[in-house]
């Protein structure tokens, strides 16, 4: 099936015809069509959506390696206004991803993720603009705003189009365009430094242009009203699994924060190493076995990562050298990496279809308070009982989230049929 993406079975997500074989007796998928009857979807809505994503995420993140010496150069600015600059995204974020997936049910997927982009190209813009440190600071909020709107109504709307027996294993492809995004974005706006602010400034508007562009080029059907009650800000189905997920980033929080200074203070160097391939193994599990949360069910795959990750902690924090924090950290990465989709999976499952924007940005904030939480938390655990021991209390915190796992039935709401 050319310019088609296969979803109708684990391997790659393209896949043609071979000599001789007749047509194919799926249908080719259509915006239209409904979901339960959906066996493909062509390779450009995947490209238009996760490739905006991608480059959303690009945009962002370029200004994070040149942000602070900026606004200490052009500003003079304390180290609280320096903090304050890198991280007034991630507080309107957690505050407007339940709003921006709301807004994405009563509006269509596609258009708020578009008006997110949009957003992230004013802010990549508003770099240019000789607005002082209030208006950086105000411009960085802007940002965390269309951040919101970019992720959340990006990520229900994949759910929305997505074969329903491939639904969370496209919710972890998504995950990966972040954090591709993420990871290019980073690098590029450290590469480009030499080049001058402007250069930076440059490449976060042309990414988030490119984003928009992408996001445009996905079709979208007519827009179907919402019906039902509408929204709150936090949906009752989104509450157990949030709380998982934000017990789960304790140990991302943890690995990011201090295995190099836990590794250093056991004698072994190569901490950069540890996180290395805890990525490549978050990355290889959502690619190759992504499909499980779809096959076995959300809930036991969630709790078996829970008690993954946990394991993977427990090693790490009594690893005596290098090869065994680094099987840690594998297993601490294989772990992680279907928490995520296997908990939004039972977030949209309990659901009603008219809600699940709304919810699944309720749920995902819970991954922002996490950090927020986390961050602080284990430096006072750090400070107090030394560097092993937050490993520990993140093993613990990883436990309960996959005991909560455990614990959320395995219900089905009535699906609604996405819209774009």
């Amino acid at each position: 099936m050319t310019g088609e993406a296969s979803l109708d079975r684990p391997a790659p997500l393209d896949r043609g015809l071979s000599p001789g074989q007749p047509a194919s007796p799926a249908q080719p998928a259509s915006l239209d069509q409904p979901v339960s009857q959906r066996t493909a979807l062509p390779r450009a809505w995947l490209i238009g959506i996760f490739g905006g994503l991608f480059f959303g995420y690009v945009s962002l993140t370029a200004a994070i390696p040149v942000l602070p010496g900026f606004v200490r150069d052009r500003y003079h600015a304390t180290d609280l206004l320096v903090g304050s600059a890198v991280t007034a995204t991630a507080l309107t974020a957690l505050l407007i991803r339940p709003v921006a997936g709301s807004q994405a049910d009563a509006r269509g997927h596609r258009s708020v993720m578009q008006a997110g982009a949009a957003l992230v190209l004013l802010g990549g813009l508003g770099y240019f603009l000789p607005i002082g440190l209030a208006g950086l600071l105000l411009n960085r909020l802007l940002l965390g705003v269309g951040e919101a709107a970019l992720f959340t109504a990006g990520a229900v709307w994949t759910v929305s189009l997505a074969p329903h027996d491939r639904r969370a294993q496209l919710i972890g492809f998504y995950g990966i365009s972040m954090w591709a995004g993420i990871s290019t974005g980073t690098f590029l706006g450290a590469a480009l430094r030499p080049a001058g602010y402007a250069a930076v400034w440059g490449l976060c508007a042309v990414a988030a242009a490119v984003s928009l562009a992408l996001i445009s080029s996905v079709p979208s059907p007519p827009h179907r009203p919402r019906t039902g009650k509408a929204a709150g800000l936090l949906l009752r189905p989104a509450l157990t699994p949030g709380l998982a997920l934000a017990l789960a980033a304790s140990g991302y929080a943890g690995l990011a924060s201090f295995i190099v200074l836990h590794l250093q203070a056991r004698g072994v160097h190569g901490g950069v190493v540890v996180l290395g391939c805890f990525s490549a193994a978050y990355a290889a599990t959502r690619l190759f076995i992504g499909r499980l949360p779809d096959t076995y069910g959300p809930r036991p795959v969630a709790t078996v990562c829970g008690l993954g990750e946990a394991a993977g902690l427990l090693i790490i924090a009594m690893a005596p050298n290098l090869p065994v924090a680094i099987l840690g950290s594998v297993a601490m990465g294989v772990g992680f990496s279907l928490i995520h989709p296997s908990l939004a999976l039972m977030v949209m499952n309990r659901t009603e279809g008219q809600q699940q924007g709304a919810a699944l940005g309720a749920y995902t904030s819970f991954w922002d308070l996490g950090l927020a939480v986390w961050g602080p938390l284990t430096g006072l655990v750090a400070g107090a009982f030394g560097y092993r021991s937050v490993f520990l209390v993140c093993a613990a915190c990883a436990v309960v989230a996959s005991m909560m796992a455990l614990a959320i039935p395995q219900t089905t709401a009535t699906l609604g049929q996405g819209r774009s």
